[in-house]
């Protein structure tokens, strides 16, 4: 029996602890304002009610990860292993805000009920999370690695790395100049002073730009002395406190809730798989089961407690272990994260610190993420790579031209899709490649990986569940029923049967697999 004891505390820590604690208070920052300002939420829920359940969420979560990371150092003898990264799901506090929360609080005239339904919303994803745990590991034993990690490449890229990226050169005279010091020490290997970590130099950087253009009438960082004065205010004491009644009270817009929370639910089961076979490829081999069966339960304690957001394992842990962390990066983060929820700290922190000065941090994990899938699994399966990508770029630019329309108080069907496809936008494309894109990514990366490989039955089986996948509107469609999106669940049907005569010519005697391809391909145009 191994009596290695792996320190708790590595000096790389401070490097991710700033890096992913600048990540997730970007994510408190943004959920507080949706909470506020968009669904409008009263100050007292949200700071006495929401942040307290969100910040016990994530503190569970985090010292649950580092614990895991914990045993497997301890196992392994390794002083490497770095704990997974965890906290409030992006793409999630968008869905349950506006397609949940917005819409239900607008229609009955007060915001709690859209808390209610919100909270409901993740009571059930956590049951589907749980239940889904077990089905992980074998849905991930049969998928490619270049699937998996192409799929997540894609929501690196396009929801991860892209908004940062404009935020810098909106503002380049702080994004850019914050972007170079992170960029110096962590591709580049320059320390600073006395080794003080990298995210922590470019924030304080950035928010020193900020308030001296801001005193100069410049205001390059969108700072206020009134609102910081204000925020004050918000300072407290608050404990969570049992939302059971609020949760069930959101059963009455089951029929609503029930839309979105399955198949986001399938969102989560793959988002999870794909960050754990990250990880692995990192070097770090956490068990699936739990992983996800973790974010279930802490989701469930969280929304038990009064908060409508559920959590998830993050993309970005080689970003992390790169920069240094291993164990008590995770911990701390989420003690600390637990001080600033129940202390109302939160409010004080976005008065004080400019957004663009933290979106580098974000972009370079965006960037990690994304050059993994290509270093990390064989060269030739780059092109199913790329194909991985297509539907969370189709994803990405509908939702630009989505939210355009709305500012504008208008719409697609307004618009016309004729009229859009006159001018280059090909909006019903868009949406069609671009539903349920994490799925669609890793099915079409599965597809594109046998076919290079020769794998024809193989390709036969992902062709057919996607066709499955598509009838019932898990990918390529924007909502869960029977018959969706029916003609591409047909082309997925035809392509699944051209593979499979791919396989009986390929195992005809004599008969090599590329003349079986050959010779589809002559039967086609011939």
């Amino acid at each position: 029996m191994s009596t290695f004891k792996p320190k708790l505390w590595s000096p790389g820590d401070w490097n991710a602890l700033f890096g992913f604690g600048t990540n997730i208070l970007v994510n408190l920052l943004v959920l507080t304002g949706l909470l506020r300002f968009v669904v409008q939420v009263p100050d007292e829920i949200v700071f006495g009610r929401i942040l307290p359940a969100t910040g016990l969420m994530m503190c569970l979560s985090t010292c649950y990860y580092a614990f895991l990371a914990y045993r497997l150092a301890a196992k392994t003898g390794r002083t490497d292993v770095c704990a997974l990264p965890s906290g409030i799901s992006v793409p999630h506090m968008f869905v349950v805000t506006f397609v949940i929360m917005l819409p239900i609080a607008a229609s009955t005239g007060d915001p709690i009920k859209g808390w209610e339904a919100g909270l409901t919303w993740v009571f059930i994803q956590s049951f589907i999370l749980m239940i889904g745990a077990y089905l992980a590991p074998y849905i991930r034993k049969i998928t490619p690695r270049a699937a998996l990690l192409g799929t997540l490449a894609g929501v690196s890229i396009a929801f991860i790395s892209m908004r940062p990226a404009l935020e810098m050169y909106m503002t380049p005279v702080i994004g850019l100049f914050c972007f170079g010091i992170i960029l110096l020490s962590w591709f580049g290997g320059v320390r600073y002073f006395k080794g003080i970590p990298a995210g922590l130099v470019a924030i304080a950087a950035g928010t020193l730009i900020a308030w001296v253009s801001t005193l100069a009438g410049l205001n390059y960082g969108g700072m206020n002395l009134e609102a910081l004065s204000q925020s004050f205010s918000n300072f407290g004491f608050s404990v969570p406190l049992p939302a059971v009644g609020h949760v069930f009270s959101g059963f009455e817009f089951l029929g609503v809730i029930l839309v979105t929370a399955i198949p986001f639910g399938i969102y989560d089961l793959v988002e999870a798989m794909d960050n754990v076979e990250s990880a692995e490829v990192a070097g770090d081999g956490f068990p699936t089961t739990r992983v996800l069966t973790a974010d279930g339960a802490v989701s469930l304690v969280g929304c038990l407690m009064g908060n409508p957001f559920i959590n998830a394992v993050y993309i970005g842990h080689p970003g992390w272990k790169a920069m240094g962390g291993r164990i008590g990066y995770s911990a701390v983060t989420g003690m600390t994260m637990l001080v600033i929820t129940w202390f109302g700290i939160l409010s004080v922190v976005s008065s004080l610190i400019p957004l663009v000065a933290i979106a580098p941090i974000l972009l370079y994990i965006g960037m990690l993420i994304g050059a993994q899938a290509f270093q990390e699994t064989p060269h030739k399966h780059a092109p199913a790579i790329v194909l991985a990508l297509t539907p969370h770029l189709a994803a990405w630019g509908k939702l630009q031209i989505d939210s355009a329309l709305g500012a504008a108080g208008t719409n697609a069907a307004a618009v016309g899709y004729d009229a859009m496809a006159q001018n280059g936008i090909l909006y019903e494309g868009l949406a069609v490649l671009g539903g349920g894109a994490i799925v669609g990514g890793l099915m079409l990366g599965a597809i594109g990986v046998f076919i290079i490989e020769k794998a024809w039955l193989k390709a036969s089986a992902f062709a057919l569940a996607a066709c499955l996948l598509t009838f019932f509107g898990f990918m390529h469609g924007e909502a869960i029923g029977f018959g969706q999106t029916p003609t591409v669940a047909a082309a997925y049907l035809m392509v699944a049967v051209v593979f499979l005569l791919c396989a009986k010519l390929a195992e005809a005697p004599g008969q090599e697999p590329a003349a079986a391809a050959d010779l589809i391909e002559a039967e086609s145009t011939g």
